[in-house]
């Protein structure tokens, strides 16, 4: 077990998952979706001109580094919102790879589960920001191919859940362990919650 600050994991749906919106979740998912896309964009107004902000997939790390460089503080309030849309932004991929078929809730936290140990800036390394997101390159790449194993084995539980109306528990273990690794090296490179280096692991 590895007792690393960033935590994540989704309850298994062992009940029978509705067959009719997995088969159609291609087209389910594009409400939300947009949601998430529109969240992703910060528009800003300087006098008559409108200027487009976009921040790392809706996340605010850039005036985070240099907070944490310049006054080694984590607002409150970023921290806040940094939790929140990575919460729901799960619930959401969580909903499209079928390991769950209610609806994301902008507020429940439903069958994902997501925690980041809370800071407020002085407990974190003031320079380690700058280079996180280089450290954590071997990460990145490692994710890049399993997510080319997770498409394959999300295309397998489709089919399962067609049939069986079940998710089978080895292929949403997968699933889940990518999504942990994935928030881990989130919380460490992104959201910069932690400065521990993340597990080259799947499991728990």
């Amino acid at each position: 077990m590895h007792d690393y600050p960033v935590r994540f994991s989704v309850d298994y749906p062992d009940r029978p998952l509705n067959r009719l919106t997995t088969g159609f979740r291609f087209i389910t998912v594009i409400p939300i979706a947009i949601l998430v896309a529109t969240l992703e964009h910060l528009n800003v107004q300087a006098g008559r001109h409108w200027f487009e902000v976009t921040t790392a997939g809706g996340l605010i790390v850039l005036a985070t580094v240099l907070m944490l460089l310049f006054r080694q503080k984590y607002p409150r309030w970023w921290f806040d919102w940094n939790l929140e849309f990575s919460r729901f932004t799960n619930r959401v991929t969580v909903y499209w790879l079928l390991m769950d078929d209610r609806y994301p809730s902008t507020d429940d936290h439903q069958s994902v589960h997501l925690d980041f140990p809370e800071v407020s800036g002085p407990e974190l390394s003031r320079w380690l920001p700058l280079v996180k997101w280089f450290l954590a390159i071997p990460h990145f790449i490692v994710l890049a191919f399993l997510s080319i194993a997770v498409f394959f084995v999300v295309i397998y539980a489709w089919f399962a859940i067609l049939f069986t109306g079940r998710y089978p528990r080895g292929a949403f273990e997968f699933v889940e362990g990518f999504l942990r690794w994935g928030n881990r090296v989130s919380g460490y490179a992104v959201v910069l919650v932690t400065d521990a280096y993340p597990p080259f692991t799947l499991s728990a």
